[in-house]
């Protein structure tokens, strides 16, 4: 296992690679009966591999997934690993929530202290939440009592949102998506290079797109990657092309096979920051070009539309849409929508039709219209 180190903790090792507990496996498909002996077992064998960092947040499998961890992380493992969870930052109504919830977090993940601490999916609507309802100063509360050990946030928003946040804070780290597709998504590569400018360290979120990086990829796909003269998998060329940059200091995969693991585990052995050659980083924009061509609306995420008056997430939406067309990954994109958006009251079919999104778009995106082919798409 390799190891980087945030730049504002540079005495402490993080393994590049860290366990997502996002997609443990699960029992009869039902996402909130997680299969505790295979993912113990999963979890377990990383750390036992060097993986010293592990990361999970309230919501995550119906609420059950930090409760497991505690469990697993039981037996002396807590002890080898930095614990990561998030703060349900969409959940928070008064400024007593920043409290209960960290208390309760803490309860439920069986420590007494929460390694490295996130305000969680930060966008625009949720960051004027924190600083309304005294978020930061919760922050600096639970630095000073030990209760956690670093602050940081996940990223959801336009990359404007993420120039204020990371300004609106001493942040220890952040996480954002990022991967050979999303350079330009969210906080893409110019988040990733503006935090490192600040020393603020890196967490790399969906590495594999969500796991469609690592799928079955179309011939015309296998046939930009071969010319790379490597017999790689496209697993690997997706981490390698992450851990190319220095900037990443860990990136979470959410393991549910030990197939998963033992490719992961391999590919992070020889992964170095700028491993990648001049022509290597040409065949990934290429296949990254390729899948871009495919985006069924041409959305940017800059997040204009937002805030809804009714919740609907537009943006997340929009993205889903596009990588159904991109993958052709309809079944697994649908089930993600109706898990996260749909769920949380922020999926198409929340749209009233008000129509305020629609004059502020910049693409000229006939919102309401798309949102309705989007619920028909992946809500059905």
């Amino acid at each position: 296992m390799r190891y980087r180190s945030f730049p504002k903790i540079p005495g402490l090792p993080i393994s590049i690679l860290g366990f997502g507990c996002m997609r443990l496996p699960v029992l009869e498909g039902d996402a909130a009966r997680i299969d505790e002996e295979t993912a113990a077992r999963l979890l377990h064998a990383a750390i036992e591999e060097g993986v010293n960092y592990v990361d999970t947040a309230y919501p995550y499998h119906g609420g059950e997934s930090e409760p497991f961890v505690g469990r697993a992380l039981g037996k002396g493992y807590r002890e080898r690993v930095q614990l990561a969870t998030k703060c349900p930052t969409w959940m928070v109504k008064g400024e007593g929530d920043w409290e209960r919830f960290l208390d309760e977090q803490l309860r439920r993940l069986a420590t007494d202290r929460v390694d490295f601490y996130l305000l969680h999916a930060l966008n625009a609507e949720r960051w004027d939440t924190v600083k309304r309802l005294g978020g930061l100063r919760a922050l600096d509360r639970a630095l000073a009592d030990r209760r956690i050990g670093y602050a940081g946030f996940s990223f959801h928003g336009s990359p404007d949102d993420f120039a204020e946040i990371i300004a609106g804070y001493d942040w220890d780290f952040c996480q954002i998506q990022f991967n050979l597709l999303d350079v330009d998504f969210q906080a893409g590569l110019a988040g990733l290079r503006l935090a490192a400018s600040r020393k603020v360290g890196v967490i790399a979120m969906e590495p594999l797109r969500g796991g469609l990086l690592a799928a079955e990829q179309p011939e015309a796909v296998r046939a930009i990657w071969a010319r790379g003269g490597r017999k790689s998998s496209p697993a690997e060329w997706a981490w390698r092309w992450v851990w190319h940059h220095p900037e990443v200091v860990t990136a979470l995969s959410g393991m549910n096979t030990e197939e998963q693991l033992r490719e992961n585990l391999a590919v992070a052995d020889a992964a170095a920051p700028g491993a990648l050659s001049g022509g290597e980083l040409e065949l990934a924009a290429e296949v990254r070009r390729y899948y871009l061509e495919r985006m069924k609306v041409p959305c940017t995420t800059c997040g204009y539309c937002l805030p809804c008056p009714n919740g609907v997430s537009i943006p997340d939406v929009f993205s889903m849409v596009n990588t159904t067309a991109m993958f052709n990954s309809r079944e697994a994109t649908s089930r993600l929508y109706k898990a996260i958006l749909v769920a949380r009251g922020s999926g198409a079919d929340a749209c009233i039709e008000c129509g305020e999104c629609e004059p502020k778009c910049p693409q000229a995106i006939p919102i309401i219209e798309t949102l309705k082919e989007a619920h028909e798409l992946l809500g059905g």
